[in-house]
């Protein structure tokens, strides 16, 4: 058994609907989470700006003694998950990798889409592997820049006629595709699933990137005998770079549950 905390981090707020998977499968599993909120979003960044940016993160979360760090972040996985593994001596999961695998695997008429941000599209990694895995499949990739502000500022709802405008006009491309998986590939994104979902039809099966590289995380620590002490109850710390007004409110509609704990502001600059 391994007691020792696991780090999550996001360019924004994103990365807590991987924080809710986790808590979900592990729940044993102290997490400590840092949203870089000041330099939100990522997914327009150069690839040196999101390297520069994944280190300090990383850096900031070392200072606690962690046993494994999640990349909850499309944007950096895609562009910085080689880097940053090669420097750290503890294992650095990415949410890039099992979400394309299991995409190439569970696609029925090889016919795959990807939603994304810009930097996330732009890497093409999601197609790399997908292709690698399966030779057959038809991927077709878009970059979604609006889904990102539209959920942290909470429109995530069907009815809400703006994202559901916004949906179909980013959308309508890959259901003339005739898809039947689509890859949520940014951690914002699950907080659409209905939405999208309404959209797109039930034949069309969505992937959430966060609940994939916990599922992988999940057997890592098992194989290793690194999981938390299963009669103890984990307990989350949250860290962000800009003001943490509001956050609660934010952070409960990503997690799907209030948030009591307290929120701590810092200078990633720091690091």
């Amino acid at each position: 058994m391994d007691n020792r905390p696991i780090g999550v981090f996001d360019s924004g707020m994103g990365g807590l609907t991987t924080v809710r998977a986790l808590a979900k499968q592990m729940p044993a599993e102290d997490i400590v989470y840092f949203g870089d909120t000041g330099r939100v979003p990522y997914g327009s960044r150069s690839q040196e700006t999101i390297v520069r940016y994944a280190r300090q993160d990383v850096a900031f979360l070392r200072t606690f003694d962690l046993k494994a760090v999640v990349i909850a972040c499309g944007t950096v996985s895609s562009a910085a998950l080689g880097v940053i593994s090669a420097e750290q001596d503890i294992p650095i999961f990415g949410v890039v990798g099992p979400t394309a695998l299991r995409a190439a695997q569970v696609t029925r008429n090889n016919k795959i889409g990807l939603v994304a941000t810009a930097a996330t599209v732009r890497t093409g990694a999601y197609e790399r592997i997908m292709r690698h895995a399966n030779p057959m499949a038809e991927i077709t990739s878009l970059a979604c820049p609006l889904f990102v502000p539209l959920v942290e500022n909470g429109r995530t709802q069907p009815g809400d006629i703006l994202i559901e405008t916004v949906v179909r006009e980013y959308l309508t491309p890959l259901k003339e595709k005739g898809i039947d998986t689509l890859v949520l590939g940014c951690t914002h994104y699950p907080l659409l699933k209905d939405v999208i979902g309404n959209f797109m039809g039930p034949e069309v099966m969505l992937l959430d990137s966060g609940a994939e590289v916990v599922r992988q995380v999940a057997e890592r620590l098992s194989a290793s005998g690194q999981e938390a002490d299963p009669e103890r109850e984990g307990r989350c710390r949250w860290y962000v770079s800009d003001s943490t007004e509001g956050f609660q409110n934010l952070a409960s509609l990503f997690l799907g549950r209030p948030v009591t704990e307290p929120v701590e502001q810092i200078s990633i600059e720091d690091y």
